[in-house]
């Protein structure tokens, strides 16, 4: 299936930075609210179902041999028709 990009942002930010942003996005969820997101003229509103998908990954890129990009990601997904997710894999833990 193919990728449609609807909204990119990415920028160098401090700790405190990320987590301010990750915490609006927390309470917009806890709410039940939309999820409005915005950078210059770019804006796009989504609308997370009651339970979506929660997608969390820690990854590095690069050579096996050397220095490479380190990252977590965390998504949520959830089908465009209003269906919720459906990805089972254990109980996530974040320490």
């Amino acid at each position: 299936m193919p990728e449609e990009v609807l909204f990119k942002s990415e920028s160098s930010q401090t700790r405190e930075e990320i987590a301010s942003y990750l915490h609006s996005v927390a309470e917009k969820l806890e709410q039940g609210d939309a999820v409005t997101l915005k950078s210059g003229s770019e804006s796009v509103t989504m609308e997370p179902p009651a339970r979506p998908t929660f997608e969390v990954k820690a990854e590095r890129e690069g050579p096996t041999d050397g220095p490479g990009e380190l990252s977590i990601e965390f998504e949520l997904e959830w089908e465009e028709n209003g269906g919720e997710g459906d990805g089972e894999s254990g109980q996530l833990e974040i320490e």
